[in-house]
């Protein structure tokens, strides 16, 4: 169980993430991180300990940015000692990703042999998250070839992801530049909340304490196997 947040607002969005991983404390203890989006650049801190230890004045200051991700962990999958097993994760092709993910893929073992023999793509730690991201970034690299990023291409993406992993996922990416992706499986086994602020900000978050408590008004369950792709001026699209 791990606690996932994020965020796409008008204004800068890192104490808005800070609080509501405070208010997900409860969902992970073992490691927490941010990362922000500031134009195309992503800028990220994670480590080992709880949400208040881990996050310092300076690293607060150093995540400006109107939309992020943020992550409570504890460890079901990998190496809990691993600091390099905090989340976000992030990948740079296609586009530029960053990931938090609350689940477990049964299958990663036989994904991570198929990332690297048939994908050609490289994973660095034991955690399925990373393995998750990189079929994520090989689909959306197979949806959008020789083609813009919208959110049909997302889609496509998204339910080629359904069709290889197995497991219980509830997951939040940001896509550099794009906007913010987040989908459930399709048994619904994960949670994940959708709401939104007086000003036209969206949240996705693994429980409405958190949108709750931030000053955002919770409007459904992001339902089972369903993604929803969130433009970086909050335009909201959904696919089952």
């Amino acid at each position: 169980m791990c606690g996932i947040v994020g965020v796409v607002s008008n204004a800068p969005v890192n104490q808005l993430i800070y609080d509501a991983l405070l208010l997900l404390q409860h969902r992970g203890q073992d490691a927490a991180g941010i990362v922000t989006q500031q134009d195309r650049k992503f800028h990220m801190h994670k480590a080992k300990g709880m949400v208040r230890d881990v996050f310092r004045t300076r690293n607060m200051r150093a995540l400006p940015g109107h939309s992020g991700l943020g992550q409570v962990r504890y460890p079901t999958a990998g190496d809990a000692y691993n600091e390099e097993e905090a989340q976000p994760f992030y990948v740079n092709a296609p586009f530029g990703i960053v990931l938090v993910h609350n689940g477990n893929l049964t299958n990663a073992d036989a994904l991570k042999a198929e990332l690297f023999t048939t994908d050609h793509r490289h994973i660095n730690t034991e955690s399925d998250s990373e393995v998750l991201l990189n079929v994520l970034a090989h689909e959306l690299g197979r949806a959008t070839r020789g083609a813009a990023l919208g959110p049909e291409e997302v889609f496509a993406a998204v339910s080629a992801v359904h069709r290889r992993i197995r497991g219980s996922y509830a997951l939040i990416a940001q896509i550099a530049g794009r906007g913010m992706l987040a989908f459930r499986d399709p048994f619904g086994i994960r949670p994940l909340d959708l709401g939104r602020s007086a000003d036209g900000g969206v949240m996705l978050a693994s429980e409405s304490v958190a949108l709750e408590g931030t000053g955002f008004t919770p409007e459904r369950d992001v339902a089972p196997g369903e993604a929803v792709f969130v433009t970086l001026d909050g335009t909201v699209h959904t696919r089952q």
